[in-house]
């Protein structure tokens, strides 16, 4: 059987993030210098969907590398409540694949006219919102043609690692970020068949992480809705204890990202608890202390760096997840009622 567009972009993948990594090197090493030159006092981001996932994963590594505060802003702020934005010298930040949503180029807009710094992410640098922007970094992910954005969404954390692995001057990190192409190519092909029985029926489930990974477990709960139409609920590890944990019955499945870094204990603690409620744990991790605790063990290839190793989590479920849409008789590369572009006001 001919695999989705979504499977084949998501493939792709490796291939796209090694093009990025291999371009723009003068255009990075000028915004890395202006930043360490002129350190922003804050960092705001302004993204929409899969993209302002993206940018929340760069939100914790410039807070986690930087320590600079960087918060998200809304959109509505300009656009439905005429706003203007004081941002002196703060660095402003948009991902987007196609840079035409006319709410983010009004946010954009007004985050510039207040004096941010801004950087456009984008796979159209001749967009509306490529055009706004004082510096373009190109996705160089090529045309995605399926609905549900894959290979877009994984160069976008690439170019962020890469953004704040030059500003910070991390030479650990810009060293992973030469091995990261290989590492995402193994990803891809890491076997996660065992969750498609667990996952064909479910109606509902929850996706759980924690810190640099929690953007990734917020990609992962969308493309579920959107491809599979399984209401998927993202959660922080700690959060989940505040509340969501009274929906977990017997048999209940759960994915949870147990990346191996500062925050894998705390994940483990939520896991065994989980468990001892009786919920089915689907655990993608490189760590065997992770996998088990799974009822459904989703195998990663080794850690490559802290910061990268939550990229691996969605290269390895992307395929998964246009496989499961077509178990349960849905075409991934157009769910019902959505577009490729979207554009919110």
């Amino acid at each position: 059987m001919t695999a989705s567009l979504m499977e084949q972009e998501a493939a792709e993948a490796p291939l796209r993030v090694a093009d990025l990594l291999a371009a723009d090197a003068a255009m990075v090493a000028a915004i890395t210098a202006r930043l360490r030159a002129r350190r922003p006092p804050f960092a705001v981001t302004v993204a929409r969907g899969s993209s302002d996932h993206a940018v929340s994963y760069g939100r914790y590594l410039i807070e986690t590398l930087l320590g600079v505060i960087t918060a998200s802003q809304a959109p509505s702020v300009v656009t439905s409540y005429g706003a203007t934005l004081d941002c002196p010298d703060a660095l402003a930040i948009t991902v987007s694949q196609s840079g035409q949503s006319p709410d983010l180029c009004a946010a954009f807009e007004a985050l510039k006219a207040g004096g941010a710094l801004t950087v456009a992410i984008v796979n159209a640098t001749a967009s509306p919102l490529g055009t706004l922007a004082d510096h373009v970094q190109p996705l160089h992910a090529g045309p995605e043609r399926s609905v549900a954005a894959t290979k877009s969404f994984i160069c976008s954390l690439a170019a962020l690692a890469r953004l704040v692995a030059h500003w910070c001057e991390n030479r650990e990190l810009l060293r992973a970020l030469a091995a990261l192409p290989d590492r995402l190519d193994a990803a891809a092909h890491a076997d996660w068949s065992a969750a498609l029985p667990v996952l064909g029926s479910a109606a509902t489930t929850m996706v759980v992480a924690r810190g640099r990974s929690l953007p990734v477990a917020q990609e992962l709960a969308l493309k579920l809705k959107e491809t599979c139409r399984i209401h998927a609920e993202p959660f922080s590890a700690a959060e989940l204890m505040h509340g969501p944990l009274t929906l977990i019955e017997p048999g209940y499945p759960v994915l949870i990202l147990a990346t191996e870094d500062e925050t894998l204990a705390g994940v483990l603690e939520v896991a065994r608890n989980l468990a001892d409620k009786g919920a089915h744990l689907l655990i993608s991790s490189t760590a065997r202390a992770a996998l088990d605790l799974a009822q459904t063990r989703l195998p990663l290839p080794g850690t490559l760096h802290g910061v990268l190793d939550p990229i691996m989590h969605v290269q390895a479920f992307y395929p998964l997840a246009a496989r499961l849409a077509v178990a349960r008789g849905l075409d991934p590369d157009a769910p019902r009622h959505l577009l490729k572009v979207t554009k919110t006001v």
